[in-house]
């Protein structure tokens, strides 16, 4: 496995998680389970330490795939810059967890204040995580840009519409 694909392989955790924990901390708030809260503020915790390998295989992902075709750095920068403000968020965003998660591991229940600055932050922070997927797709998918074109009409294969013209294959 090269670092361009461990790099497509983890970075679809932290995007991904953290839309998962959103929808589980809703749960948690208007079910109301502690539980669930206390395991979402673990699961934020534990995505802040997936983003960090994801980042840190970024460059070498780069070096792999920056002399292919349809590469430039003219997509690669906006995503490496992005994923930076990115990966900040989301590790205060961990930070917070961990935080809240000990200083009121004893008491009964998590206090409102901190579900509604997790659950804020992580909205923020999961719309980061699209953001920074989004632009690393643009790096190798075309299909993604601004003002991409499908293909000519002229350049698609020519596909029979009359059907009896097509002749079935011999065994």
């Amino acid at each position: 496995m090269n670092p361009a694909q461990l790099h497509l392989l983890l970075n679809h955790i932290p995007v991904l998680g953290t839309a998962f924990s959103i929808v589980l901390l809703l749960v948690g708030i208007f079910k109301p389970s502690e539980e669930l809260k206390r395991v979402c503020l673990w699961a934020f915790v534990v995505l802040a330490l997936f983003a960090l390998p994801v980042f840190f295989t970024g460059q070498p992902a780069e070096q792999v795939i920056e002399g292919l075709p349809g590469v430039s750095e003219q997509f690669i920068a906006p995503h490496e810059d992005f994923a930076k403000l990115a990966l900040f968020g989301i590790e205060i965003l961990g930070l917070l967890c961990l935080s809240g998660w000990l200083a009121f591991r004893r008491s009964k229940g998590l206090p409102s204040w901190l579900i509604a600055t997790v659950f804020l932050l992580a909205l923020v922070v999961g719309g980061m995580m699209v953001w920074t997927g989004h632009l690393g797709g643009m790096i190798r998918h075309t299909e993604i840009r601004s003002g991409f074109q499908p293909q000519d009409e002229e350049r698609k294969p020519e596909i029979p519409k009359d059907t009896s013209q097509v002749k079935p294959d011999a065994d």
